[in-house]
């Protein structure tokens, strides 16, 4: 090829040594001989054939690069613990009976923790007006809805959503009052009040109100969410600017849908009017007016914010060999039970489930992974067994503790079933970081290389902030004085000794004022053969990295209020 490349080159610079005019233009223009030999005529068609394969290989070195097939993989993940999604067929029948637009929802919001790679992108906005424009005609067109993401449905190969913060919603102009103080203030104003001790373990980026929105894009593989970013970058250039991004991921193998302390997560989902027909023993039934805002008599949000949700986004840092170090060291005495299976068992009462997802309310001493994977049964317990002669749910802790972690977020049959004390919020996060290396795991203690980094992007979605994931939080998992030693009638609970916040995620909060990080810690009632044995946790096995509430708007918003 080079060869022939090169006869082209010397024809047109030497013309008259080849029987040639000087001037003519081989391969575009006619070959015009100043001899009749016929040799001149073969030499001609050589060179033209060498022009057309010379011209031909220039332009496909210059042709723009075309990317191969990326290897697909599912977008979501399906553990047999949680719940199934309903079929867009059945899902679309269930709105429409309820007079609910899914196809207007942002996909995220209801779908719960079943991404397979999801990453956030947290940016800022620049120039409004570009933005605007640009979020109208190049942005809305790829946000996935609801409906695209079912079985049934074709999904796409990376699903967008986004949403915005107030100081994002205010930059674009949008001033409206959409009825949530705590989504007003920001989540850098709310630190103390979510139990962070002081914002020093935050990421930089969270800090203040710098970030106006989050891009959530999700699929099978890194690949195709980085080749959709790049585009979505291209399309909204100089509008906007890059301030942080936290790529998350599902477990490898047998641990996915586990989070990195290894248990199953995501069984708990609400099943939402609307959306959800089906609804299995012990799931919580809510109406969709939880979850969106607008709909089933809400009427005092904005029109245009119908069928919108809250997000509140968290980067939970997990510190996985030493939890694990500190239940080998502090392993329950329970008879029968080898020392792993009694460091087990710590963890799975810490918790309130087994690893494998199996409830301890109903599987008290050993795992039951066939309980685990039956959605009627793994969630069909109060915390109460009227089954058992005597049993008083405001002070046996015998099956679950009142700090277990599950219990503390949904406290069930220690508040009367009114749906007041429900407090619903759909989950959608993801974990986040690598697996646990053989260092760590030799010297029990999570690396100080800040790519080693794992834990849980928590998202939740709700309609009210501080009826929802921020009431959770302050006032049942940080809440010292939160017990749930209740009676069914409605009565004040009995404080019980040493009873306080969840032993993972809460910490001691008191007065407006949070403990230091790594500040002793102490609860009892994790030991089902001495409710009185405490435990004193020194180390934060959760440490808070920051985060911030955002507002994730109905797909029609993207094109009207919000570009306007």
């Amino acid at each position: 090829m080079q060869h022939n490349c090169a006869i082209s080159a010397k024809l047109s610079k030497y013309p008259e040594r080849w029987g040639l005019e000087r001037g003519s233009h081989l391969g575009l223009s006619l070959l015009l001989p100043n001899s009749s030999s016929p040799d001149l005529w073969i030499i001609m068609k050589l060179s033209l054939i060498s022009v057309i394969i010379c011209l031909a290989v220039q332009s496909a070195l210059a042709a723009p690069k075309v990317n191969k097939p990326r290897k697909t993989a599912p977008l979501l993940i399906n553990p047999d613990a949680q719940p199934d999604l309903p079929t867009a067929r059945v899902a679309q029948a269930a709105a429409d009976a309820a007079g609910l637009n899914i196809t207007d929802v942002q996909g995220d919001i209801l779908i719960g923790m079943k991404k397979n790679k999801e990453l956030f992108f947290f940016f800022g906005i620049k120039n409004a007006t570009d933005f605007k424009s640009k979020l109208s005609s190049d942005i809305a067109p790829l946000i996935t809805p609801t409906n695209a993401l079912l079985p049934g449905s074709t999904p796409p190969d990376t699903a967008v959503n986004i949403a915005f913060s107030k100081t994002g919603l205010d930059t674009l102009g949008v001033t409206d009052d959409l009825g949530d103080i705590s989504f007003n203030g920001g989540q850098f104003t709310d630190a103390t009040a979510l139990g962070d001790p002081g914002t020093g373990n935050w990421v930089p980026g969270f800090a203040g109100t710098n970030i106006h929105g989050v891009l959530l894009l999700a699929s099978g593989t890194v690949d195709n969410i980085n080749d959709e970013l790049a585009s979505i970058q291209s399309a909204l250039g100089d509008s906007i600017t890059e301030i942080y991004r936290l790529q998350g991921a599902a477990r490898p193998g047998d641990q996915e849908g586990h989070e990195h302390f290894g248990f199953m997560d995501g069984i708990s989902q609400p099943a939402v009017n609307g959306f959800t027909p089906d609804v299995h023993p012990g799931q919580m039934n809510v109406s969709a007016s939880t979850i969106l805002l607008g709909v089933d008599g809400d009427n005092t949000r904005p029109p245009w914010a119908t069928g919108g949700s809250f997000l509140a986004f968290r980067q939970l840092q997990q510190k996985v060999p030493e939890f694990e170090k500190y239940l080998v060291d502090n392993a329950l005495d329970m008879p029968g039970l080898t020392p792993q299976e009694n460091a087990e068992l710590l963890g799975a009462r810490f918790i309130g489930r087994w690893k494998s997802g199996a409830p301890i309310d109903l599987a008290p001493l050993r795992d039951d992974p066939d309980l685990a994977i039956d959605v009627n049964r793994n969630n069909d317990f109060t915390f109460d067994h009227p089954e058992i002669p005597g049993f008083d749910i405001t002070t046996n802790q015998t099956f679950c503790p009142f700090s277990a972690h599950i219990r503390k977020s949904r406290p069930r049959d220690d508040f009367s079933p009114d749906e007041s004390f429900t407090r619903p919020i759909m989950r959608a996060g993801i974990p986040y970081g690598p697996e646990v290396t053989d260092d760590e795991k030799a010297s029990n203690t999570s690396s100080s290389d800040p790519s080693l980094e794992r834990g849980l992007a928590f998202v939740s979605y709700q309609s009210d902030l501080n009826t929802g994931f921020r009431f959770i939080q302050q006032n049942w998992v940080d809440a010292a004085d939160f017990f749930f030693g209740k009676s069914h009638s409605g009565e004040c609970p009995v404080r019980q000794p040493n009873q306080p916040f969840d032993p993972i995620i809460g910490r001691d909060s008191n007065a407006g004022s949070v403990a230091p990080p790594d500040s002793d810690r102490t609860i009892s009632g994790s030991d089902p053969l001495d409710k009185n044995h405490i435990f004193t946790l020194d180390i934060d096995f959760v440490v808070s990295r920051g985060g911030e509430y955002f507002f994730s708007p109905p797909i029609s918003a993207l094109t009207g209020k919000l570009a306007q």
